[in-house]
Order: structure tokens, then C-alpha cells, then sequence
């Protein structure tokens, strides 16, 4: 431990002493034959005694004399046990009146309901397995002091033990969309975290160094490339859940890591993609709320289907209010919505990007219920499909919920020599400064160059998702672990 230890903490590391000099070694024989939920969803009769040992942390103390009431705490939830001097002996019960809150029991008894109503542990047995030498928050049950909740998890997980929930129901959101996807003939593959070149995204990557190869490599921002090659190589559909890395700020909608899935599928297209993603979320949305009716912070969301489909510059004029006698497709025009409505365009010459501006300020944050915007701007969307007889748009869309993009999708471009222009405008566009921008990808090039099917893909942002299906509004309440600034 620190040096720098309070009163209080240097009480706790001389009882351990005193503990360990009585034989006292952190015990590893432990046998719990029943938990928090098991007591409190069992009948008690008062012809039978039914026996349970438990285990669990100290939250509650409560001693009065030659017993006690205690509250536990498990890996399910808070209970009550009740330990008499007179049951456990004077030596056993004298140990007991020095542990601290924060302690970890293991407790042998019966089950019985006081005067109260409360289901109790009327304790046989006692013995402590791990002394914790630092003190729970002094309102442990409800640990508020936000940095401490994020960096300290563990005490979060304590304190407002309620919180699991949030991450019991983000493990379920992942089984779940595995079953799904591979009860339709996905298989999930892994491909590289390290990568030579940052590819399949717009985005600024952590860069690193390979000392054995004496190269400069980055962490992913996206797993598209590597999936594309494996549906080259005959895997028509393929999916990958996990971590990606981008160099960019943090806010309640970003953080640096965050997880993902991208899935790919042969001969289909992008409405086929959004016909899965509407019935996956619609299946998702009632195994965690059973309810297609859900609460987000001062929104109610629905996720009754069908879900509007909107272009693009539809959505500007249906849902952001911009008069249809306003042509969109004019860069004038653009300007001038723009300028009425006081919104910044940082490449004024990039139709697309004035288009994408418009649509973020109007439209995006008036997307509650879920809504499909499809047709992005060819010069936003360098990996996709132009829309046949419309080339400055693509079939591609975005599914926005509570203003937030959940999902990206498009019918994937196979044509290499289109693509290879594609990346050569953004190579430009990192010469003349875009970080966000990338390089030529020679490799995935030659693998569109041995053939890629049509081929539809989606990437959905795990993250968001479970903060809309639990009703936290800020990323870090669904990361166990969210970035921070180190402690000084």
C-alpha cells in the first residue's frame, strides 16, 4: 500500500497483521451453494430449515450487543444475514465484531423471515476470506462523484450495484446479435488489430512502431478491408465483433475505443441490409425492455417498424424544413441555406461535404424514432456504390435513433479501378493535410482486382446501442472502462 495511509486505513492494515499472525491466509476453500436471489426467491416453512452457504461483501453493519444484522453483497444482489453470539461462540463472534465494511464473509445457516418481512441468513457459521484495506464510499449506496465512478469502476460496481445491470444487458445485446447472424449463415472471423495501413473509415488512427520489423503500424479504425478479402476469398458472409481505435476527442457519443461489428454479405445490397438491421434491433429492443417502446433521457423512442426510409436531401427538405423550391443539388443553393441557418462549411467547395453539413445541423438531431438515411454523396462515401443514374450519390444509408448514428451501410464497390481513383482523391486529400483521410491501399486493391462479388456491408456501433436499449446517456455508463485524462 501507499505510504500516505488515514487513520481509518492504517486500523484495517493493523488488523491484518494481527489476523495473519493468528494463522489468518486468505482462505480458497469456498463452496457457495446458494446466492442473494436464491435466498430471496426461496419459500420459508417453519417445518423445515433450509441451509445455504454464502458468500459475499460486508455493506451493512448493524451491531447491537450479542448480535448483529448484517447486509451482504453478491454477485446477484444485496441480502440480509443475522449472526448471534450465542450461535457462533464468544471466540468466533469476538473476530467478527472487528470486521470492517468492504470485508468479504463466507456465512453457513438457515433461512428465516423477521418481524419485518425480510428473508435473513440466521448464521451457524462464520469466517472471513479477504479483508479489504481500504473503506467503501462513505454512502456506499449510492457512490455519486462521477470521475470516481468511471476510474474506479470497481466501486461503482459496489456502490450502485444497480449499474450491473447495464452491463449484464450490453453482454446479452452481443449474444444475441451472434445468434442472430449466425443463424443466418454468418460466420464470425477475427482479422488484424495492427494494421500497416488505416483503412475502410474517415478517421485519424493511433499510430505505434513494430520493433521485429522495424515498420510504423496503426490500430484499426475499422475492420472493412480484411472482411472485404475474406468474402474475395468465397466466405459470402463473414462478421467480426470488436475493438476499434480512433484518434479523435472525447464527448457522450465518442470515446478513443469503443467496439463494434461490421458483417458482410455476399449477393445482397444495401436494402437488404436495412430489412436485417430493422428486424435485429426490432429483436434486441424487446429481449432487454420487452417493449418496442422505449424511454431515451427526455425521448420516447419507438421501434415499431417499418422504419422511414430518407434520402439524404429528402430528409434536409421533409425533416430539417428547408422549402423544396431550394435546390440541393446546386452548391450556390447549399451556401445559402447554410449561411440562413448560421452553419459553418469547412470545404465549401465539396458538394457533398455541404450537403453532409446541412443534414447534420437540420436533420440528424431531429431523428428520434429510428430512420434510415440512405444516399450519401459520392465524396463522403469512399467505399461505396454510385447509385445507378444518380452518380453523385451512393446506395448507402445511416440508421440515426435519438440522434445518434447506430448503423452504416452500403452495397459495397467492387469495381478496383473506381476504387483505386477513390483512393488517390483521398490520399490527395491527407497530402494537403486531412488527417482523418487515407492512404492507397495496394493489397485490398488486388484483392478487388481478383473479384469481389456484390457484396452489401454494415457496421453497427455496439456502444450506442446499449446505451440506447438501457437509457444511458453518456458512453462511458455502458464502457466498464472509458478513457480518462491519468490522475496527476
Amino acid at each position: 500500500m501507499s505510504e500516505e495511509l488515514n487513520t481509518f486505513e492504517k486500523v484495517r492494515l493493523e488488523k491484518l497483521h494481527e489476523l495473519r499472525a493468528a494463522g489468518f491466509d486468505f482462505p480458497n476453500d469456498v463452496h457457495v451453494t446458494g446466492y442473494g436471489t436464491d435466498l430471496l426467491a426461496t419459500e420459508v416453512t417453519p417445518d423445515e430449515k433450509q441451509y445455504f452457504t454464502v458468500a459475499g461483501r460486508i455493506v451493512n453493519f448493524r451491531l447491537m450487543g450479542k448480535a448483529s444484522f448484517c447486509h451482504l453483497l453478491d454477485t446477484t444482489t444485496k441480502f440480509q444475514i443475522y449472526v448471534r453470539k450465542d450461535e457462533i461462540g464468544d471466540e468466533a463472534f469476538d473476530q467478527f465484531k472487528t470486521y470492517d465494511l468492504g470485508d468479504i464473509v463466507e456465512a453457513y445457516g438457515y433461512l428465516f423471515v423477521t418481524k419485518t418481512g425480510e428473508k435473513t441468513l440466521h448464521v451457524e457459521r462464520i469466517r472471513l476470506l479477504t479483508k479489504a484495506l481500504h473503506a467503501l464510499p462513505e454512502k456506499w449506496a449510492g457512490l455519486t462523484d462521477v470521475e470516481t465512478r468511471y476510474r474506479h469502476r470497481y466501486l461503482d460496481l459496489i456502490s450502485n450495484y444497480e449499474c450491473r445491470e447495464v452491463f449484464r444487458k450490453r453482454a446479452r445485446i452481443i449474444t444475441e446479435i451472434r445468434h442472430f447472424l449466425d443463424s443466418r449463415g454468418y460466420l464470425e472471423v477475427d482479422t488484424p488489430t495492427l494494421q500497416s495501413i488505416a483503412g475502410g473509415a474517415t478517421a485519424k488512427p493511433f499510430k505505434t512502431h513494430h520493433n521485429a520489423l522495424g515498420i510504423d503500424m496503426y490500430l484499426r479504425i475499422a475492420t472493412e478491408l480484411p472482411l472485404k478479402k475474406l468474402v474475395v476469398g468465397g466466405l459470402d458472409r463473414v462478421y467480426e465483433i470488436g475493438r476499434i481505435f480512433r484518434n479523435e476527442g472525447l464527448s457522450k457519443k465518442h470515446n478513443p475505443e469503443f467496439t463494434s461489428i461490421e458483417f458482410y454479405q455476399a449477393y445482397a445490397t444495401f436494402h437488404d441490409l436495412m430489412n436485417l438491421t430493422e428486424e435485429l434491433l426490432t429483436k434486441l429492443c424487446l429481449l432487454v425492455n420487452d417493449s418496442l417502446e422505449i424511454q431515451y433521457g427526455e425521448h420516447a423512442v419507438n421501434f415499431k417498424g417499418p422504419w422511414p426510409r430518407l434520402s439524404m436531401q429528402e430528409s434536409i427538405h421533409e425533416i430539417g424544413g428547408v422549402s423544396r423550391d431550394m435546390n440541393l443539388r446546386d452548391l450556390r443553393t447549399i451556401h445559402q441555406v447554410a449561411q440562413a441557418h448560421r452553419i459553418e462549411l469547412t470545404d465549401k467547395e465539396d458538394w457533398g461535404r455541404c450537403l453532409e453539413a446541412l443534414w447534420g445541423e437540420l436533420v440528424e438531431p431531429k431523428c428520434i424514432n429510428p430512420t434510415f438515411i440512405t444516399h450519401h454523396p459520392y465524396s463522403i462515401s469512399p467505399l461505396a456504390r454510385r447509385t445507378k443514374g444518380d452518380p453523385d450519390v451512393t446506395d448507402r444509408f445511416e440508421l440515426i435513433i435519438a440522434g445518434m448514428e447506430v448503423a452504416n451501410a452500403f452495397s459495397e464497390l467492387n469495381d478496383a479501378e473506381d476504387q483505386r481513383e477513390r483512393f488517390e482523391a483521398q490520399a490527395a486529400r491527407k497530402a494537403s493535410g486531412d488527417e482523418e483521410a487515407s492512404d492507397v491501399d495496394e493489397d485490398f486493391l488486388r484483392a478487388l482486382e481478383v473479384g469481389l462479388p456484390p457484396t452489401a456491408g454494415e457496421g453497427i456501433g455496439i456502444d450506442r446501442l446499449v446505451m440506447l436499449l438501457t437509457n444511458s446517456l453518456t458512453i462511458r455508463d455502458v464502457l466498464l472502462f472509458p478513457q480518462l485524462k491519468p490522475e496527476s
